[in-house]
């Protein structure tokens, strides 16, 4: 009489596979989701926000979805004798990076003991974050929105139109709000997570690929991992100053929360500018930028229209800026230094050159754009005139191609370098002699 071994039935192995997959993919979610809330609740908490009589959570929210690509539209009442005009067009680069440093991590993190990596199961992973991750954020665009009012007028400090004014608008106090534009939010999150997936595929030198992309891999990612090294390097330069600026200049608090909520804004400017490239806009009004100060002083130059950032405007400002040029010389060459050691030893010098100018403008055209910076508040009376203790705008804009275009230089010229360098040390692919096996006989 022959026994069977017990078997466990198929359908309920594939149904603890799929419950399995989608617990790593809202792991991914949530892990990101709340990496950037913790930065950004800090970020906020360092900026003053606390501080309100009501409505952090909300901000906080509104935070973490303009950081994951959302947008916010500000909101004013007041009433039939005034109106407001706000507007806020930004991207906290720190509560970003954070989230997508974190998504990204989570995502590989499953596949880091597979061999190889099929098509169709890599895409049912990214499509089961995709979906979480717009849930999510369909969820968090609920809960930012909120309204402040805003005081006009009736204190000591004020001048008598300004208290008059106040009488006027004491029936219908004016406020300003924020809510979450829901259909572009979702939109350029979707956008902005299929970004991470692929960026953090890029990057990562020991994930497995699907059969098909394997040959892509020794041309891609050594630079791909190069240009992340590149910006993360920046970052950690930003930081050690910021630091220091904190601790021997005061205003620790402000510096932290720049830090916290945009740095990368700062850091990838200087790298923008410091390879060449240059940005415009203006500040008028009491808002501004916190720092660093030279910025905020370039901006604020009456020249009847916007102002243009770059080396030379930086400089006649502040001479310690023209440390720009050399800092960004140093650490594009050694990050191209990086990408042609980690890429195979047959590879060409015109070759790494080529790879690398082309991954340094493609991430200038990616990264140069969400520097944007737009905010503008007004408050008028009977449609004339705007009250200057609480209008103002402030504005900085990258010039992309410009950008992109000294970048792809500075590529070309830097992985030639780079390449002729690693071509002294002993990399991939090359056999070393002394241990060859000697011949018999």
């Amino acid at each position: 009489m022959s026994s069977q071994l017990p078997t466990t039935p198929r359908p309920a192995h594939d149904a603890q596979h799929l419950a399995r997959h989608w617990g790593e993919a809202l792991a991914a979610v949530l892990a990101g989701f709340v990496a950037m809330a913790i930065v950004a609740a800090f970020g906020l908490w360092a900026a003053g926000a606390a501080d309100l009589p009501s409505g952090f959570v909300n901000i906080v929210a509104a935070v973490v979805v303009m950081a994951a690509g959302g947008q916010i539209d500000l909101s004013g009442d007041a009433g039939a004798l005034a109106g407001t005009n706000a507007e806020l067009t930004a991207m906290p680069l720190t509560v970003t990076l954070v989230g997508a440093l974190v998504t990204g991590f989570f995502f590989l993190l499953p596949l880091r003991h597979h061999a190889v990596a099929r098509t169709r199961d890599l895409l049912a992973r990214a499509a089961r974050v995709v979906l979480l991750w717009l849930a999510a954020l369909a969820g968090l665009s609920a809960l930012a929105r909120h309204d402040f009012p805003v005081s006009v007028g009736g204190g000591e400090s004020q001048d008598t139109m300004s208290d008059l004014f106040g009488e006027l608008l004491d029936a219908v106090n004016p406020t300003v709000g924020f809510r979450t534009d829901v259909g572009p939010t979702l939109f350029f999150g979707l956008l902005w997570i299929l970004g991470v997936l692929l960026i953090a595929l890029l990057v990562s030198r020991g994930t497995p690929l699907p059969p098909r992309l394997v040959r892509y891999h020794e041309a891609v990612r050594p630079v791909a991992s190069a240009m992340l090294l590149l910006l993360l390097a920046y970052v950690l330069v930003g930081l050690v100053i910021g630091i220091v600026v904190a601790a021997t200049r005061g205003h620790a608090a402000e510096t932290l929360a720049v830090i916290l909520l945009g740095l990368p804004n700062v850091s990838w400017l200087a790298l923008g500018v410091g390879i060449g490239g240059s940005w415009e806009g203006t500040v008028e009004g009491p808002f501004g930028l916190p720092m660093p100060q030279i910025l905020d002083s370039v901006l604020r130059t009456d020249t009847g229209g916007l102002s243009t950032v770059d080396l030379s405007s930086l400089a006649s400002y502040d001479s310690r800026a023209w440390w720009l040029l050399p800092v960004a010389a140093v650490l594009v060459l050694a990050v191209a230094f990086v990408a042609a050691v980690r890429s195979p030893s047959r590879t060409r010098l015109w070759q790494h050159a080529l790879h690398l100018g082309i991954a340094f403008a493609l991430t200038m055209l990616v990264v140069a754009p969400v520097t944007l910076v737009e905010a503008r508040f007004g408050l008028s009376i009977l449609g004339i005139g705007e009250l200057e203790s609480l209008g103002g705008q402030v504005v900085l804009r990258p010039h992309v191609w410009r950008t992109a275009g000294f970048a792809a230089l500075w590529g070309l010229a830097a992985g030639f370098l780079g390449g002729l360098l690693a071509s002294r040390v002993h990399r991939r692919g090359e056999v070393d002699p002394s241990r060859e096996r000697a011949p018999k006989g």
